[in-house]
């Protein structure tokens, strides 16, 4: 489908203001169920069920999720996936089919209602500047996945801009270490190309897909440089899979 430029200016802004919209309002529902319930669980939930489908149709994105039987999702895992795009988060509380939180770099606890909710649902926010504080951070999240939960990390540290696999930061394996919980690896394609990193909102439809692998076991790898080099590896594979 052609359209002009300020055809998709004007298409872009529309969906813009849908997305800030849906997102404010289903928030204050996660709020008000917060509240009442006193459980993130059901708030979580309602994120993959609720938001995201209309965040895929405001975008006229698809999302294939390929993988999802390789991994025993009654036991808690660290998810570790490559990042093209901020699609990413919303896709992968979409295909993971458990309440999932997120390692989350300190400048997101700041954005309006956004910072707010992922506080709420129990995110961890690294201080990247700070090795102590990054540190403690690490620590509470190891503490948060021993205690059952699904935590997503994004481990190149940053969103690819050409959709290659950057080398992954070996500190987020250490959660994974502390927690005894294995390594989910995850590739996402397609994301960068929904919503692309140039502009302000540049949005256009396409095929996001996201292929789950099969855990890679912390009690057979100890060391997380190896745990990391491996889990890119994996990473790597699935993307060629998705192709």
């Amino acid at each position: 489908m052609w359209i002009s430029r300020a055809g998709w200016s004007v298409l872009n802004m529309l969906q813009l203001i849908f997305t800030l919209a849906w997102t404010a309002g289903l928030i204050g529902v996660a709020f008000v169920v917060l509240l009442v319930t006193r459980q993130r669980r059901l708030p979580l939930r309602m994120a993959a069920r609720c938001w995201v489908p209309g965040l895929l149709w405001g975008s006229g994105a698809k999302l294939v999720v390929r993988g999802v039987d390789r991994v025993d999702w009654t036991r808690p895992h660290v998810v570790v996936a490559n990042h093209q795009s901020m699609m990413d988060i919303c896709v992968l509380f979409r295909a993971i089919p458990v309440p999932l939180q997120f390692l989350l770099k300190q400048e997101l606890s700041r954005l309006p209602l956004v910072g707010a909710y992922a506080k709420a649902m129990g995110m961890i926010f690294v201080e990247r500047s700070s090795a102590r504080e990054a540190t403690k951070r690490m620590r509470e999240a190891a503490q948060l996945v021993k205690a059952g939960a699904t935590l997503c990390v994004f481990p190149e540290g940053t969103r690819s801009h050409d959709g290659e696999v950057l080398p992954f930061k070996s500190g987020a394996f250490q959660i994974a270490l502390d927690s005894g919980a294995d390594v989910v690896p995850v590739a996402i394609e397609g994301s960068g190309k929904v919503l692309s990193l140039g502009g302000l909102f540049r949005v256009r439809p396409g095929t996001i897909t996201v292929t789950i692998g099969a855990p890679l076991r912390t009690v057979e790898i100890a060391d997380r440089q190896l745990l990391a080099a491996q889990a890119r590896e994996s990473v790597v594979a699935l993307k060629r899979e998705a192709a």
